[in-house]
């Protein structure tokens, strides 16, 4: 009986973790589709959309003091200039672009 959980825990394990470079990559692509067109490759914002809206680089203090519920509203409802997304992607994907924002260089 042991072995059994024992074997039904690795198993999971092993699934679970095969599935995170496949969240990490639903994150990029959504944000590639939706959100790299202002924000750019690294999200620096140095995109020509992104100089035009003033789009705020990932890395500046404004942004890292947001937390992440914060920046889920922002991604909702927008801010300034950067359009809302509810509706337009699903919470799901912004929680993804969430995550994959999180491992860009700071």
């Amino acid at each position: 009986m042991t072995k059994h959980i024992t074997h039904s825990a690795i198993v999971g394990l092993v699934l679970f973790f095969a599935s995170l470079p496949s969240l990490a990559q639903a994150g990029a692509d959504t944000y590639k589709a939706k959100c790299q067109m202002c924000h750019g490759a690294t999200g620096l914002g140095d995109t020509p959309a992104g100089k035009a809206m003033k789009a705020h680089p990932f890395n500046s203090p404004d942004v890292l003091k947001e937390s992440d519920a914060d920046l889920v509203v922002i991604i909702k409802n927008g801010k300034n200039k950067m359009p809302a997304f509810a509706g337009k992607i699903t919470d799901a994907q912004i929680n993804d672009v969430l995550a994959f924002i999180h491992t860009l260089p700071k």
